[in-house]
């Protein structure tokens, strides 16, 4: 990645569980009496729990990977020649 922003490299599924552990970690955080850095580690930390817990239990569903090594411009291409 040259000046791509990390989100433009994800697929639709790695966005929506980046979110959930962004938004976990937030409520996290903000239900929590823990504060300052050791605060907000184990936020983060408890939020990425509930999104990797989410990614194994899909993953376990539809028997597909989640995570791809592919970027947005070859899943968009993929996608698109799939339209047609």
């Amino acid at each position: 990645m040259k000046k791509e922003n990390l989100r433009d490299n994800m697929a639709n599924m790695e966005l929506v569980l980046n979110m959930l552990a962004e938004t976990s970690s937030t409520e996290i955080s903000k239900s929590s009496e823990l504060h300052g850095v050791s605060g907000a580690e184990a936020s983060v930390i408890k939020g990425g729990n509930i999104a990797r817990i989410a990614r194994q239990q899909l993953e376990k569903e539809t028997g597909k990977k989640v995570i791809s090594n592919k970027n947005a411009k070859e899943i968009r291409k993929l996608s698109e020649g799939t339209k047609r």
